[in-house]
């Protein structure tokens, strides 16, 4: 005889835990996972469904939450969700269902959520080289918050780091760049800890860490992070993602740039750079820190292109010749 079920709700908070605990997610993919799971539920409520097991959840009402987040649902500034977006709600409640799978709740097998498939323009943004000279060309690196940002914009793109990983970086723990015994033209290594709570290996380019060399000399102050926010009047001075966010989309925006400019770009403008340059599939995605291979193949349009352009230059042309 099976367990009576809870509503769907009442797993939230368990899922969560299990997350953090077995899963070893880090804590932005808990908040993303809570923040999408709400609005499920704030449907369930919305349909008049608020009481509705796991063991009750149908493919019809996956589908008819497609419908809503594709359709009904706006984001506070009034804009409808882009199919990239729809699949974050999608993926969290993949995620839930797993968790019913991995607990023994009867539930909707995951592979019931399908998700919506993306236009190539959607898949991925990134820099052009110009782009990226002229972006790192407007903070004014004479002043602190200046300075600070310039060092921001060039280790994100040097390193391919991401935004949370880059803010959780303690100056102690890049002190050692500062150090005059290295010869000029070095590349740093740096041990981070990633999404998943996996330790991958950085490397700071010589422009990066000149850069970093810089800020961490220009500091005189005792604080903790390597990145402070400068503005703050609290002792809470870690800068936050959301304020580099804002800091990428402001000089995005001074540079001329029309597409949305994020800290994430900058990690597909390196990822799109080191394969333009040769770097092969599987070395980018341990640079990245993807456990998945299949998640760095979002970036085969680089491939492609090139081996396009060689196919072109020593085939194309001489290939297709007339039978004699």
């Amino acid at each position: 005889m099976s367990a009576v079920q809870k509503p769907i709700a009442h797993y939230i908070i368990p899922f969560l835990d299990y997350c953090e605990v077995e899963k070893g997610l880090s804590d932005n993919t808990q908040r993303n996972y809570r923040h999408y799971l709400n609005l499920f539920t704030h449907w369930l409520k919305k349909t008049g469904d608020p009481s509705l097991t796991p063991a009750d959840l149908t493919a019809d009402h996956v589908w008819e939450y497609r419908l809503y987040i594709a359709r009904t649902y706006k984001t506070r500034a009034g804009n409808h969700l882009t199919r990239k977006s729809q699949n974050y709600y999608l993926i969290a409640l993949r995620a839930l269902l797993d968790y019913f799978a991995d607990r023994d709740i009867t539930a909707l097998p995951s592979a019931k959520v399908k998700l919506a498939k993306q236009k190539d323009s959607e898949t991925i943004s990134f820099l052009s080289e110009q782009e990226l000279t002229k972006l790192f060309a407007l903070p004014d690196t004479k002043t602190p918050v200046g300075l600070r940002d310039r060092t921001i914009l060039e280790l994100l793109f040097s390193t391919g780091m991401r935004v949370s990983e880059l803010v959780a970086l303690d100056i102690e723990k890049v002190a050692f760049v500062a150090d005059t015994h290295f010869p000029a033209g070095t590349t740093f290594e740096l041990s981070i800890v990633g999404k998943g709570k996996h330790v991958r290996t950085i490397f700071i380019s010589p422009e990066a860490a000149r850069w970093l060399r810089e800020y961490i000399r220009s500091r005189r102050d005792v604080l903790k992070p390597l990145f402070v926010n400068y503005r703050s009047r609290t002792d809470r001075k870690r800068l936050s993602p959301r304020a580099i966010q804002a800091m990428i989309s402001r000089y995005a925006r001074l540079a001329g740039i029309t597409k949305k400019v994020t800290p994430h770009t900058l990690r597909h403008s390196y990822a799109t750079d080191l394969l333009g340059h040769g770097a092969d599939l599987r070395s980018v995605q341990e640079l990245l820190g993807h456990k998945n291979v299949s998640t760095t193949q979002v970036y085969t349009h680089v491939t492609n292109t090139r081996l396009r352009s060689i196919h072109e230059k020593y085939h194309g042309k001489n290939g297709n010749k007339k039978d004699t």
